[in-house]
C-alpha cells in the first residue's frame, strides 16, 4: 500500500486535478490520498490558505466575512464546474464555512488554526467527490476519524503517541481514502495545524501509522536539486538522498519537502519518493536510509535560508563556569524562543535564532535579561544573517573539502560571520549576511560541480 500526497500546485485547477486522477488510477496500491489546499493558479494568484488567514482576521475584527467567503469558495466552484459535478459540494462547503464564523473559540490562535485548516478540509471533500464522479472508489476521511491526535499549542504542535495506536485500529473501507493534510485535533477536540507545508507531515504520519510500503509526495518539480534553481542556473538533480541529508536541506530552505515530515517515516524506515504531478513517469528523488544511498559527490546539496539573528556573548572563563549555558537557554525558554545553532569557544558563545521567533521588544527584553543575569563582557546582536548549509554524507571523506569551501567563498567576496560543523560531519553551517547568501550558494555549488566534490 502507498500513501500519496499532492501539494497545492497539483490541486489548483480542474486541469491539474485531472492529472491527479490519472496518477491515482495508474497504480492500485495508491490507497491513501493526502491533499493540500488549492495553491496558486498563476504567479499573481493568492493561495487559499492565505485567503483563509484573511478570513480569520476579518472574523476577529468583527468585519463582514461573506465577501471573503465568496472569494474563497469561487476557487472550489471553478473545480466543481470543470467536472460538472451533479452534487453541489460547494453549497455544503459554504454552509460549513459560515457556521465556523458563528462559533466561539478558546483563543484567537485557535480561531486562526480552525480557519486556516479549512483549505485542506474542503479540498479533500471536493477531491473525493470528483474521484467518485469519475467512477473511482473514493471517500473523504477526516483526521478525527483516523484518530490523529496532536499535543501542544497553536504554532507548536507534536503528534501524540496515541495517534499510532488509533491508526493501527483503522479499517479501510472498500474505497481509497482522501484525507485533508495540515491539521488534526487535540485531546480537547480543538483544530490545530502543523507549520506551513504541514500536509507533508500528515502524509508521513499516515505512512507510518498505516504501514505503507512507500510514501509518494507529488509536487511541481521532478527532482530535488543540489541547489535552488532560482539561485543557481541548471543545478544537477539528486536521484537519492538520505533522511539526514534531506532534513538538513529542507531545514535550510529546500521547500520541496517539510523537514519535520521526515521524522515519522524515519522511525518506520519508509522511503519517500518526491515526484512531479506534471511529469509522473519521471523517477523523481528517493529519500532513503543511509545504507541504501550511494553518492557520486561529497557535497549532496547546498541551501540557504535568510533572516536569522546571532546573539554573541564574550566572557572570560566561560568554559570553567558550570551552568553558564543553562542560564542563557533558560532565559530564551522563558520567552518561548527556540535556538537553531550554538557554536562556542572557551570565552565566547553564539546563539543563532530565527528572526521570525523574535519581535523587537522581545529581542530587547532578552538582551537586557542576559546582561543582568549573566553579565557578559561583550553582548552583541548580529542581525540580517542567512544560514547556508553544505550537506553531504561524504563531507568527511575529503579532508581538504572545508578549506576549499572557504577559499571559494573568499574568492566570491563572502566572509562568514559564524562557522559550525557537528561531529556527524554531514553538514557545515555558515552564517553570512543576507545580501551574500546567493553568492555563497553559487560559490559552493560551483566548487562541487567543477571538482566533483
Amino acid at each position: 500500500m502507498k500513501v500519496i500526497k499532492f501539494g497545492g500546485s497539483s490541486l489548483a485547477t480542474g486541469a491539474q486535478l485531472e492529472k491527479v486522477s490519472r496518477i491515482i488510477q495508474a497504480d492500485a496500491q495508491r490507497r491513501v490520498i493526502v491533499v493540500s489546499a488549492p495553491g496558486k493558479r498563476h504567479a499573481g494568484d493568492t493561495k487559499v490558505t492565505d485567503l483563509l488567514k484573511e478570513l480569520a482576521d476579518a472574523v476577529l475584527s468583527r468585519q463582514d466575512p461573506l465577501p471573503l467567503i465568496d472569494v474563497i469558495l469561487a476557487r472550489y466552484s471553478e473545480i466543481q464546474t470543470h467536472f460538472a459535478l451533479a452534487e453541489d459540494v460547494v453549497a455544503k462547503l459554504r454552509a460549513h464555512l459560515i457556521s465556523l464564523t458563528q462559533q466561539t473559540y478558546s483563543s484567537a490562535a485557535y480561531l486562526r488554526d480552525a480557519f486556516m485548516a479549512q483549505g485542506e478540509h474542503m479540498n479533500a471533500q471536493l477531491v473525493a467527490a470528483v474521484l467518485k464522479a469519475q467512477g473511482l472508489p473514493a471517500c473523504f476521511v477526516s483526521p478525527q476519524t483516523l484518530g490523529i491526535v496532536l499535543a501542544g499549542q497553536p504554532g507548536h504542535v507534536q503528534v501524540d503517541p496515541q495517534t499510532y495506536r488509533n491508526l493501527a485500529q483503522f479499517t479501510f473501507p472498500d474505497a481509497d481514502i482522501v484525507v485533508p493534510g495540515f491539521y488534526a485535533f487535540d485531546a480537547q477536540q480543538r483544530i490545530v495545524t502543523f507549520p506551513r507545508g504541514g500536509s507533508d507531515i500528515t502524509g508521513s504520519i499516515l505512512a507510518r501509522g498505516l504501514h505503507a510500503d512507500l510514501y509518494e509526495n507529488f509536487t511541481d518539480v521532478s527532482w530535488v536539486y543540489a541547489a535552488d534553481p532560482h539561485l543557481v542556473k541548471g543545478p544537477r538533480a539528486i536521484n537519492t538522498v538520505t533522511y539526514r541529508e534531506m532534513r538538513e536541506l529542507a531545514y535550510a530552505g529546500f521547500s520541496v519537502f517539510n523537514d519535520e515530515a521526515l521524522i515519522p517515516v524515519i522511525e518506520a524506515n519508509i522511503c519517500v519518493n518526491i515526484k512531479n504531478t506534471n511529469d509522473p513517469t519521471a523517477p523523481g528523488t528517493l529519500i532513503s536510509p543511509t545504507k541504501n544511498v550511494k553518492h557520486h559527490h561529497h557535497i549532496t546539496g547546498v541551501a540557504a535560508k535568510k533572516d536569522f539573528t546571532a546573539l554573541y556573548l564574550h566572557r572570560y572563563l566561560i568554559n570553567a563556569q558550570v551552568g553558564f549555558t543553562l542560564k542563557l537557554l533558560q532565559i530564551l525558554s522563558n520567552y518561548g524562543v527556540p535556538y537553531e545553532h550554538m557554536p562556542s569557544g572557551i570565552d565566547d558563545l553564539t546563539v543563532i535564532i530565527d528572526k521570525h521567533e523574535l519581535t523587537a521588544a522581545k529581542q530587547q527584553a532578552i538582551t537586557e535579561e542576559v546582561q543582568a543575569q549573566i553579565q557578559p563582557d561583550t553582548l552583541e546582536c548580529l542581525d540580517d544573517l542567512a544560514i547556508v548549509m553544505v550537506v553531504g554524507e561524504g563531507l568527511y571523506a575529503s579532508i581538504d573539502l572545508v578549506p576549499r569551501i572557504m577559499v571559494a567563498l573568499a574568492d566570491a567576496g563572502v566572509t562568514p560571520a559564524v562557522i559550525n560543523q557537528g561531529a556527524s560531519r554531514i553538514s557545515l553551517m555558515l552564517a553570512v549576511p543576507n545580501a551574500q547568501a546567493q553568492a555563497a550558494v553559487q560559490a559552493i555549488y560551483g566548487l562541487s560541480s567543477n571538482h566533483h566534490a
